[in-house]
Formats: C-alpha cells, sequence, structure tokens
C-alpha cells in the first residue's frame, strides 16, 4: 500500500495484492505507472524520445510564421541538436548534460553556440508546454558571453573599389556565357542608400515605390525568406513589428530605382523589382554568392566584408550626422540599443577641445609670475575660479 499525490494534487491510496511481498511491490508500482499523472495524457511524457520531442517540434513548426525562414531550424536540429540527445529520453537529458554540449559547442564558436542553444531552449519550452518535463534544462545553463568584436562600417575607399568592382564583374571579352544582368550591383547601391536588410531589399514591389516632386519613398512591407519546396518567396511581414515603415531614399540610390521600374515590362504593382527570369524573387543566397565575387574582384575577400555592412553604414552615417535615435528609426529597430550594440560603428575621432581648453588654461608660462597664462600670455583670474584662495597661495 501506498499514498500518491494524483495529477489533481489530491493525495489518495493505492494498493497492490499478490501471492508474496516481491510480486505484490511489483503490482504496487505498476498500478501507481499507470495512473494519470504529470506528463501522461499528452503527447509527450518522461519516457518519450528525444526523437520523438524534435518530430513533433518540427511539426509545430511547420505551422508557425518566421520571418527568417525554417530551414535555418531544421538544419541546426539535424546537424547538430539531434545528433546529440537523440539516444536520450527526455527525462535523461539534465542540465549537466546541456551545459557540456553548449560548452563544446561554444569551443567552436560563439554563434554556433548560441544557435543550438536557441534550439534546445524551443524544444524544451515545446515540452514544457505539453506537461512533458518538470523543467525546462537549458534554463539552468551557464550564459553565453558574446566575443567582444568591433562594429565595422565601410569606408569611402571600400565602397568605391566594391562599386568599380561591380562595374566590371564579368565583363571582359573572355567571358562565357550569358552576361550579367545587373541587378547585384543596383541592390548594393539600393541597400547603401536604405540600410535595409537584404530579404527588405529584395521584398520591395513596385506599389511599394512611391516617388513624387520632392523626392522618393518606399515602403517596407515584407521580406524574402526561402521556404522548402518553393524557394525563395516574399513573405507578406518583415522581421518584426518595427520594421514596417516608411523611408526617404537618396538621389544616388533613386535613380537606381527608377532605371529598374522602367525596365520592368509587366504592369503588375506586386511584382518585386528585382527579379529572376521568371518574374520570382531572387534568393538571397544567389546575391550573397555574386557579393562574395565582387569582393574577391576587388582584392576585398580577406575583410569579412557582408551586406550587412551596407546596413551597419547606413546606420553609422546617419548615427554621426543626426542621431542614434534617427538611425534606429531609419533602420526599423524599436530602440536605440539595438542600433548602437550591433550596427554603429564607435566613433574614433578624438575630441581636441578639452585638450585645448586645459592647454590655455593650465599651461605654467613663467614661475615667478604665474602659473598659468591664457592664448595672450596675459593672466586671466577667470581661468582660477575651480581653484580655492588657499590653493592659489599655496601655489
Amino acid at each position: 500500500m501506498a499514498r500518491i499525490r494524483d495529477a489533481d494534487g489530491r493525495l489518495r491510496r493505492v494498493t497492490g495484492a499478490a501471492r508474496t511481498e516481491s510480486a505484490a511491490r511489483a503490482r504496487l508500482k505498476e498500478r501507481l505507472l499507470e495512473r494519470p499523472g504529470f506528463g501522461s495524457g499528452g503527447l509527450l511524457d518522461l519516457s518519450s524520445s528525444f526523437r520523438d520531442l524534435a518530430d513533433l517540434w518540427l511539426e509545430d513548426l511547420e505551422m508557425r510564421e518566421l520571418s527568417d525562414g525554417k530551414n535555418n531550424y531544421r538544419d541546426d536540429l539535424r546537424l547538430r541538436v539531434r545528433p546529440q540527445f537523440e539516444h536520450f529520453s527526455l527525462g535523461e537529458i539534465t542540465t549537466g548534460r546541456v551545459e557540456w554540449f553548449l560548452r563544446s559547442e561554444r569551443a567552436v564558436s560563439f554563434s554556433r553556440a548560441h544557435h543550438s542553444r536557441t534550439i534546445l531552449n524551443q524544444l524544451f519550452g515545446f515540452a514544457l508546454r505539453h506537461d512533458a518535463i518538470p523543467r525546462n534544462p537549458v534554463q539552468g545553463t551557464s550564459p553565453l558571453r558574446r566575443p567582444k568584436g568591433e562594429r565595422q562600417a565601410l569606408t569611402v575607399e571600400q565602397i568605391n573599389a566594391i562599386r568599380d568592382a561591380a562595374g566590371r564583374w564579368r565583363t571582359g571579352p573572355d567571358v562565357k556565357g550569358p552576361k550579367p544582368d545587373g541587378q547585384v550591383r543596383d541592390i548594393i547601391e539600393v541597400l547603401l542608400g536604405t540600410a535595409l536588410r537584404i530579404g527588405e531589399c529584395l521584398a520591395l514591389r513596385v506599389c511599394d515605390v512611391e516617388d513624387g516632386p520632392t523626392g522618393m519613398t518606399i515602403s517596407v512591407t515584407g521580406t524574402v525568406v526561402l521556404r522548402t519546396g518553393s524557394g525563395a518567396v516574399r513573405q507578406d511581414h518583415p522581421k518584426t513589428e518595427h520594421s514596417i515603415r516608411r523611408i526617404a531614399v537618396p538621389d544616388f540610390a533613386a535613380d537606381v530605382v527608377r532605371a529598374r521600374l522602367a525596365g520592368i515590362l509587366t504592369t503588375d504593382p506586386e511584382r518585386t523589382i528585382f527579379a529572376n527570369r521568371a518574374g520570382n524573387p531572387l534568393s538571397p543566397f544567389n546575391v550573397r554568392r555574386t557579393f562574395r565575387a565582387f569582393l574577391e574582384l576587388a582584392d576585398l575577400a580577406g575583410e569579412g566584408i557582408t551586406l550587412r555592412w551596407y546596413r551597419r553604414t547606413g546606420a553609422t552615417v546617419i548615427a554621426r550626422g543626426a542621431s542614434a535615435d534617427a538611425a534606429a528609426t531609419f533602420l526599423g529597430h524599436g530602440s536605440t540599443a539595438i542600433t548602437e550594440g550591433h550596427y554603429i560603428e564607435p566613433d574614433r575621432s578624438v575630441d581636441r577641445g578639452p585638450a585645448g581648453l586645459l592647454e590655455r588654461t593650465l599651461r605654467r608660462v613663467n614661475p615667478d609670475t604665474s602659473l598659468f597664462s591664457t592664448d595672450d600670455g596675459a593672466g586671466d583670474d577667470s581661468a582660477l575660479d575651480f581653484l580655492d584662495e588657499e590653493d592659489i597661495e599655496a601655489a
């Protein structure tokens, strides 16, 4: 006989009867396991395998709308997370096992550990919502420390070198195959003038452009994502709620958009400005591959430059010329924290004003007459206002 607290929180007596004491104990344990309790009655429980959890989570993932696409989640799960835990039941996956795995991932790179932690957190959060586990084992692991790295924006020299390379790419007489259509060359100009994410840029449609006497304005209302079986498709909402915005376009980028619009033969306002031969949105992967070819041609392949640097460049220019708030609004961020922490390049210039003030005020001219002087060499009592009388006498 034993007492057990059932799923409704009430204590009840359970008995098991048999011919011998050991058989009675075994029968009692069987009856206890058969009772409705924590994690039972659902799709998963503590005895479920990690494979079952992963399969159910992937099914749930298919029903969710994710602006960044779902392929990255699937790949991270398939290549790294699932092989590590697939032979464990949910009850066997402890915080210590997750901690050891994340440390091994962190030894490879911060990004890899961060992605793996995100996947595990979502998986066990799913299990937690289905009452399969009492707690999320990821929550007790050590926090991941992002390595300190300097945010970098493009220099004018780098911008011009990439522009030149984009204009020269595959234009020689010995180049075989079709000539480039110049779309990636135009895309980087639009990125430079709008600081859009690459997916947002590729999602721009004819109807998103307003061109009037005061200049061009674009509406950011979607992004391009990759979907299994469909390729690159336009999603009707961008990454975040704050990403939905209208921004003015500088003339150099507006000229590129106007030229692209003039070359679009169809009257479909929903057509994306940048499209493949079938009229569908361009793939971000293909654009990045061509951009890397530009970097190689410009001898910049080893600089770590990506298309994201154009977004950082826009943020840095706007923050220096206007404010961090203006940069955050232009980039579609909900606050300046993300903009300042990840996009605005640190200002390395040195303000010479304070040094000049100290020089004019504190430089010793003649020990016999005065400790301090102004620009004309004459004593200036106002320069000594910050000193007490006793300090002046002592001096």
